[in-house]
């Protein structure tokens, strides 16, 4: 088996098992490039991105440049000598030079079954979707937005009450588990690069906090996607009585189980709470009912459907407010 230097490029937790992996296995990880430090949280605390703790446990040289673009980077990765590149969430575009550079080029470890969701966000889409598979594609990138050659894929399921935070752990895991195998199969050739059917593409844009406000006219199904979709972020949120509640858990209720879960409520005008039981509350929408078991009322801690509706005197009857005018 030939002896690859390795240089990482990738941020956040969904890297980690990758980096992991690779430095686990039977190549040298000679680099990690990752973005600049951050401000996060409330007190403005300076953190450093998840990939970089793992490097530095690890012993192994971190950069944090602002750009790739510049000559210091240019000889820096010259300097490196790696014989391939791995990239996973890094959070820039590689320049042309750096994708050509190394003998087994560039690959990438993307969270979906490419051609399907090129770009941001694909794990969050494939739940908004309705999706019922997804999974991870190891791919030799090119110059295009995910347009390079898939190396493996490994589908998965997306579990019927499953949110983006979750299935995120899980492919997560799964990329990391594929990493090794992917490598030494290129540089054996026992993995063909396989073109992308172009005609097939869908392309995906960012999440954005302003999706997560509920507009109860909407599908109760569409709903209790997007919930579990946004979840843990940005997250959902309805206002009651000029007071936020984010919505943490939530599922869509076919008559039979409105009947069987709230008896006796009885259709509503939409955004009205319509039934109210041990578990949670029910809400009328533009098509169908949807049954809310965990909230987070403003300034206070998530908690139990149920428990909220005792501590608020929620009463069937009640209407959420229809003008969101205030910040999630």
């Amino acid at each position: 088996m030939q002896h690859l230097r390795v240089v990482f490029m990738g941020t956040p937790d969904f890297a980690v098992p990758t980096l992991q992996a690779l430095i686990e296995g039977p190549h040298e990880v000679v680099g990690v490039f990752c973005q600049p430090d951050k401000a996060k949280g409330r007190g403005k605390k300076v953190q450093m991105p998840p990939v970089k703790e793992i490097a530095l446990e690890a012993n192994i040289p971190v950069f944090q440049p602002d750009t790739l673009k510049t000559e210091d980077i240019k000889e820096c990765l010259h300097e490196l000598r790696p014989d391939i590149v791995v990239v996973v969430a890094y959070g820039k575009i590689l320049p042309p030079w750096l994708i050509h550079q190394p003998q087994w080029g560039c690959i990438n470890v993307h969270a979906s079954l490419l051609p399907a969701y090129r770009g941001a966000a694909p794990i969050h889409w494939a739940i908004l979707n309705g999706d019922t598979t997804t999974g991870i594609t190891i791919m030799q990138m090119d110059e295009g937005l995910d347009t390079g050659d898939i190396l493996v894929q490994t589908e998965v399921e997306i579990e019927p009450e499953e949110t983006t935070g979750e299935l995120f752990d899980r492919l997560a895991l799964l990329g990391g588990s594929m990493i090794n195998e992917a490598i030494d199969g290129l540089v054996a050739g026992t993995v063909t690069a396989t073109p992308q059917d172009n005609s097939c593409a869908t392309h995906t844009r960012k999440v954005t906090k302003d999706m997560g406000y509920l507009q109860w006219q909407e599908d109760a199904v569409v709903l209790a996607r997007k919930i579990r979709g946004l979840s843990p972020s940005p997250g959902c949120v309805a206002f009651l009585n000029g007071k936020r509640l984010k919505i943490w858990k939530a599922y869509a209720l076919t008559e039979a189980g409105v009947a069987h879960e709230f008896p006796g409520a009885q259709v509503g005008a939409i955004g009205t709470v319509i039934g109210i039981n041990d578990n949670g509350f029910a809400v009328q929408t533009g098509n169908g009912v949807l049954a809310i078991t965990e909230v987070q009322p403003e300034n206070k801690k998530r908690m139990k459907a149920g428990d909220f509706c005792r501590g608020h005197q929620l009463k069937a009857g009640m209407v959420f407010d229809e003008q969101y005018t205030q910040s999630m």
